[in-house]
């Protein structure tokens, strides 16, 4: 299955580390963020994980939940909390999911058989509180994900759903935005952008992150 942007990220009941979860009742008004592991006591997954973790404070400001998910058991997840508190310095302090049945897994596209017909990849969704599927992403096994740029991505989706802007190439919270091209009328300009802007180009137009 290939869960496309903009359809509602499909629901499901699952065991995890803070007991069984039904996921939409889960996120209720949040945001959320699902991840997924190759599978337990991994290197990469174990450093992924402590990282998310670190982030408790930056995903709680942006009203965002985070869970993971790996294909073995609650019982292995336990286990593997111990290795992943210990060498990355942090508690963990979202769910992981347990996936043995792949039940999650396939649902969600998560396993490429070309890559692996048996272990997830590392897929990132990321959903709105209206349980849309607002962003994903895929990397390899051998290659772990920059929770900074996930933290990034959820301040564009945030800002953009506000403001009629979008954000350019490398764009960090606090820098210029773009406003849309379908925005033209100089009076609403004037009222959206009181600050004004750089009109680089007709359709290129910079100017100050408007929450800001």
């Amino acid at each position: 299955m290939t869960v496309q942007l903009g359809t509602i990220a499909p629901d499901f009941t699952q065991d995890s580390t803070e007991g069984k979860i039904s996921f939409h009742e889960w996120l209720g008004s949040s945001w959320g963020i699902l991840f997924s592991h190759p599978k337990d006591f991994t290197p990469v997954c174990t450093t992924e994980l402590g990282a998310a973790a670190k982030l408790k404070g930056e995903f709680d400001k942006r009203n965002v939940k985070a869970i993971a998910l790996s294909v073995d058991d609650v019982e292995s997840h336990k286990k593997w909390l111990g290795d992943i508190e210990e060498t990355q310095g942090t508690k963990i302090n979202f769910p992981i999911l347990a996936d043995a049945d792949r039940k999650v897994s396939t649902l969600y596209g998560m396993i490429h058989p070309q890559a692996n017909d048996t272990l997830t990849v590392r897929s990132v969704f990321v959903i709105d509180p209206n349980k849309k599927v607002r962003a994903s992403f895929t990397y390899p096994a051998s290659t772990g994900r920059n929770f900074e740029e996930i933290l990034r991505l959820v301040d564009s989706l945030q800002l953009t759903d506000s403001h009629s802007v979008a954000t350019p190439a490398n764009w960090k919270d606090g820098q210029d935005v773009v406003i849309v091209p379908s925005l033209q009328d100089p009076e609403v300009l004037k009222q959206k952008f009181p600050k004004g802007f750089l009109a680089v180009k007709p359709y290129l137009r910079l100017t100050p992150q408007p929450n800001r």
